[in-house]
């Protein structure tokens, strides 16, 4: 099997589709590139999950493809997998969040450019109960301690999504060696950011998440914020276009030129006009130099 075949199987399996979006009504077993209609054109994103659980994706991309013709289909995936798809050949563009992995990929030359879209926050979701005493606070370093220290109940993703680099980043500044210190209290369960939060509610337990998950998220049952504001909690996006001198069969042109309609004025205002209830859930920076 070719490579471009394997990625259009590849692309047509994990598609999801975009809410309230005609081409979301697309069969799953869609017709590889080779076979399709003539005169279509698409591009494969591979994105961090929060993206399109987020409903991001289903806001901004049928205004992309208006303008340009564009089909955009995504691999929604955590962000060490999405950057192994890059890495693979079988994405045209990377949009993720973890920028050491990111400025690693573009070392690596996998990527040229690696450029900053947008941000928003993490916070820990914990139950009303507030076993670690934590609710309330801004201190997401104390905050963990006391959930170590107290036993109390913790979910992480461990599916090297940006989400889990980022608790595990954030054990480390409560020094805590996660990997030698866990105990029955601390569960893995290698998924994504929903099913996460569906745990977390089953089992009373608290977990690290996206704001623009939690803002989506609609079975919250018994689970609320327990610690949000801490500038450790900062959580920046970037975009890649992957690089033809390692894969020649992407689609580098219609990449790029959704690197830079995310990052032009109409992307990044499209972006900021994304909300639920109110409520906006990412906010550009493409402009912002070291973001």
């Amino acid at each position: 099997m070719s490579l471009i075949q394997r990625r259009s199987l590849i692309a047509a399996g994990l598609f999801l589709g975009l809410a309230g979006h005609a081409l979301a009504q697309a069969p799953a077993a869609a017709p590889p590139a080779a076979t399709a209609p003539a005169g279509s054109r698409f591009i494969t994103v591979a994105s961090t999950t929060s993206t399109q659980d987020s409903g991001l994706f289903g806001h901004i991309l049928p205004i992309f493809k208006a303008k340009t013709g564009i089909e955009v289909r995504v691999i929604s995936q955590g962000t060490g997998q999405a950057l192994d798809t890059g890495r693979r050949g079988d994405a045209d563009v990377v949009f993720v969040h973890a920028k050491a992995q990111e400025l690693k990929f573009v070392e690596e030359g996998f990527s040229t450019e690696r450029r900053p879209v947008m941000y928003n926050d993490f916070v820990l979701i914990g139950p009303k109960s507030d076993p670690a005493g934590v609710a309330g606070t801004t201190d997401i370093v104390a905050a963990l301690k006391k959930i170590q220290e107290k036993g109390a109940p913790f979910v992480s993703r461990g599916d090297k999504s940006g989400t889990h680099a980022a608790e595990l980043n954030l054990w480390k500044a409560a020094g805590i060696d996660i990997a030698t210190q866990k105990g029955p209290w601390y569960r893995e369960i290698g998924q994504g950011m929903g099913a996460a939060l569906n745990t977390s509610g089953a089992m009373g337990a608290y977990v690290l998440s996206d704001r623009a998950t939690w803002i989506s998220f609609k079975n919250r049952g018994d689970l609320v914020i327990s610690v949000e504001g801490d500038k450790r909690l900062f959580n920046q996006y970037g975009v890649m276009s992957v690089s033809l001198a390692k894969h020649p069969h992407v689609k580098f042109n219609d990449g790029k030129l959704f690197a830079d309609w995310l990052t032009s004025p109409e992307g990044q205002k499209a972006i900021a006009d994304y909300k639920i209830d109110g409520q906006q859930l990412f906010f550009p920076n493409a402009g912002q130099a070291g973001a």
